[in-house]
């Protein structure tokens, strides 16, 4: 109940975002007719629609994508006929008389009904379908909670009544201006005679609105127009519930009694047969781990987050699998090319994991934990019951605590570790990826370059989804803006560049910087130039630089490009592809 609260709060903010702009005028193009027969069911179609159709989009599925599509191009036609029966009525009656419900005489047949004293709902429900179709919202914290949790669990009518409830709070909002914007518009009509006018006006902006839509400027200026974040307001509502926002970073979540009191008991440990394979071991199962303290490990080998926790991990196993610890690590992929049994078994070889490792590219194993998380750490008693939990980086010396208390439960006989001796062993240096990130400047945070879950992408024009484009790096850019130059095509999870000579310029504050990049379909190495602020990385040159800022994209994987010893402040970031082909995913920060 409350999370269905929250999100229906969630959505009755997007009134303040950019993101809702597109719609108003299909919206207020209503707003002088009676609400419970015009303005209501419009507000209810929408609703619906968008509930529907983000349920389908969220479990990913490649023909529901497709079909999203198609059903975005009817609707813009049918909004476009629309606004022209606004402009137009009585040559929109003629010229488009086989379209009389999805077209021209959609308005025409509302205000007929309305003035004849009957209902009109029919047709204002079918505007509010195809508005429904075009919606995109932000996705702020709360529409990010539900619609991270409906793909990576399913589809679920729990999942589509949160959907459900979001658009319903936006619906709220917007039917709250359409009371507002009528009474301004029956108040104009009244003094000035502008009624014809207005109605006018109102077809010009809806006509304008199915361009923008057309062309992706609702999702790309609009976005950056924007003067109200409610990012902000969203994330106040969520922290009143502590654990239910998915976020990444370090130590997000610990539920853990002190070292001496009893750890409760949350749950019991799931089911491991949904695993697609196993490494380092045959298959394990729940039952044959009876009597063991177990640790499992979430990850994937692509995640920052995941690789600089691995070495505690490693560590832990290395230290207590003589007295009965069993580690666990579960492989849930985040991109594609993670989902490659031939790209996991060269990762764990290189990361040096000798324990074993559940391949989980179906997430069975992610959905019997409830887990939301890369890292995740779960500790299983020798009962087969989980007693602690950890989200995130940090808390080591809490984490190896609790291994021991378990273990000792367990019966085994452990030498006494001071506390002290613990904390250093948590802060040795580590090299490479593994290397602790410097919290004290991390002031970039992870940003994803494909359409799906871009962020501050601020090459003129916006995004071009699913396209082979033409983009340029604005004159500057501001701290944690993004841009593309030259021929690539997004994707839902990754820019591919099309042509030789293409560039990714970021504005960053962080000691690391890191880039998950892939090599072309054919395999072929792709060679690349690093510089910051204009020069050569020098000193600060990544693992996977030399000085001059050369390297060479051949296997799919995160790429350490910057690595600052000295002070760390605001810096321009610019990768330069030499060859065509290369795939670019996500930016992590350290």
């Amino acid at each position: 109940m409350i999370l269905l609260v929250l999100a229906y709060l969630g959505g009755v903010l997007t009134i303040l975002s950019p993101c809702i702009l597109p719609v108003l005028p299909f919206v207020f193009a209503r707003s002088d007719r009676p609400f419970l027969r015009s303005g209501l069911p419009l507000l209810v179609g929408m609703a619906l629609m968008f509930a529907v159709v983000a349920s389908l989009a969220a479990v990913g599925s490649q023909w529901v994508a497709q079909a999203n599509q198609v059903g975005r191009w009817i609707a813009l036609v049918v909004m476009a006929l629309f606004a022209l029966a606004l402009l137009w009525p009585t040559l929109a009656d003629r010229m488009l008389s086989p379209f009389q419900r999805l077209g021209a005489r959609l308005s025409a047949s509302a205000d007929k009904a309305s003035d004849a004293g009957r209902g009109g709902v029919g047709t204002s429900l079918l505007i509010g379908v195809a508005t429904g179709l075009l919606w995109a919202p932000c996705a702020g914290p709360i529409l990010g909670l539900i619609l991270t949790g409906a793909a990576l669990q399913g589809a679920s009518v729990g999942t589509s009544g949160l959907l459900l409830a979001y658009a319903l709070g936006a619906a709220t909002s917007l039917a709250l201006a359409i009371w507002i914007g009528g009474r301004v518009f029956t108040a104009l009509k009244q003094r000035l005679g502008a009624g014809e006018w207005i109605r006018r006006g109102l077809g010009v902006a809806a006509l304008l609105a199915v361009v923008a839509i057309a062309m992706g400027w609702d999702t790309g200026v609009l976005t950056r127009l924007s003067t109200v974040s409610t990012a902000k307001l969203e994330q106040g509502l969520l922290d009143t519930l502590p654990g239910q926002t998915p976020q990444a970073g370090p130590a997000m979540m610990m539920r853990a009694a002190d070292a001496n009191a009893p750890l409760p008991v949350e749950g019991t440990l799931p089911s491991l047969a949904g695993a697609t394979g196993w490494l380092n071991s045959p298959p394990l199962s729940a039952e044959g781990l009876r009597g063991k303290v177990v640790l499992v490990d979430f990850w994937t080998y692509s995640c920052i987050n995941c690789l600089r926790a691995l070495p505690y991990v490693r560590e832990w196993e290395q230290r207590y699998r003589d007295q009965g610890l069993v580690v666990i690590g579960v492989h849930a992929p985040e991109f594609a090319f993670e989902r490659n049994l031939r790209n996991v078994m060269g990762a764990v070889d290189e990361l040096k994991i000798t324990y074993p490792v559940a391949i989980d590219n179906d997430f069975a194993i992610w959905r019997g934990f409830n887990n939301r998380y890369w890292p995740a750490h779960y500790f299983i008693d020798g009962k087969g019951q989980i007693r602690a939990h950890h989200f995130g980086e940090g808390n080591y010396k809490q984490s190896e605590q609790i291994i021991r208390q378990l273990l000792r439960e367990n019966g085994a006989t452990l030498p006494d570790e001071p506390a002290q001796a613990m904390a250093m062993a948590a802060a040795a240096p580590r090299e490479g990826v593994e290397r602790q990130a410097d919290m004290r400047n991390l002031k970039s945070p992870e940003t994803y370059l494909g359409h799906g879950r871009a962020e501050n992408f601020a090459s003129p024009g916006g995004q071009r989804n699913d396209q082979p484009a033409d983009y340029v790096v604005p004159p500057s850019l501001a701290l944690n803006q993004w841009a593309l130059a030259g021929n690539w095509t997004v994707g839902d999870e990754d820019a591919q560049l099309q042509r030789a000579g293409g560039r990714i310029a970021f504005r960053f504050h962080a000691r690391d910087l890191h880039l998950v990049l892939a090599p072309g379909e054919d395999g072929k190495a792709v060679r690349f130039r690093v510089r910051v602020d204009g020069q050569a990385p020098g000193a600060a040159a990544g693992g996977d630089v030399d000085a001059d800022g050369g390297g060479v994209v051949k296997e799919h994987r995160l790429y350490q490009l910057i690595r600052q010893d000295g002070d760390v402040g605001k810096r321009t970031f610019e990768i330069e592809f030499l060859d065509p082909g290369v795939h670019a995913y996500a930016f992590t920060f350290g």
